[in-house]
């Protein structure tokens, strides 16, 4: 009989560690919620396919990718109730930047679990996007700063004209034609002190 009772034993052991095998690795986040509504169905699969784009390395992810692609349904989800226009363009820009070629660093990070399933819900296209486009957008937005200030500093200083905000005589201004030419000019002047 004792021997009988160390064989049962035995063999939940070896079930229970072919379960612990077949759940592969643990996942840190709460498994997602059952639906049976068809439009977060095709979500859920939509967004596994753009996990499985282009024969990424899966090997290496921290969860299924089927978990995975129901976390992070789940979670847009939740943060817009229903399933209306906004529920939708949330999950097209995540589908579109899971399998954009040119950002393979956005779904080796998700993947990997770098960024998790909530956060990657919620990022915006900026933070989503590849390095060279955040570079370019640098860039960009250095020159048209650059571009700004030179636009500032153009002009005719003077001491003759007075802000009506903070009643210094700092002023540069500038005179263009902005109507037909029978008009005459309209000046445009810029306090140098406050900005007014």
């Amino acid at each position: 009989n004792g021997s009988s009772e160390n064989g049962s034993s035995g063999n939940e052991d070896a079930v229970s560690q072919s379960n612990a095998d077949q759940r592969r690795l643990p996942t840190q986040f709460p498994p997602a919620t059952a639906t049976s509504d068809p439009v977060r169905l095709k979500c859920r699969e939509m967004l596994l396919n753009s996990l499985r784009f282009e024969n990424s390395n899966c090997s290496d992810a921290c969860a299924p990718l089927e978990e995975l692609a129901d976390e992070l349904e789940e979670y847009i989800y939740k943060e817009f109730k229903n399933t209306d226009m906004r529920y939708k363009n949330r999950i097209r820009s995540r589908i579109a930047n899971l399998k954009d070629a040119k950002n393979p660093n956005l779904r080796r990070n998700f993947l990997c679990g770098a960024i998790a399933p909530q956060r990657l819900a919620s990022m915006t296209a900026e933070e989503m996007a590849s390095d060279e486009i955040k570079k370019l957008r640098d860039k960009f937005l250095k020159e048209s700063i650059n571009d700004a200030q030179l636009a500032v500093n153009q002009g005719t200083k003077t001491d003759g004209l007075k802000c009506g905000k903070c009643k210094k005589r700092n002023c540069t201004y500038n005179q263009l034609q902005t109507r037909s030419a029978d008009e005459p000019m309209t000046t445009f002047v810029l306090c140098n002190e406050c900005g007014n």
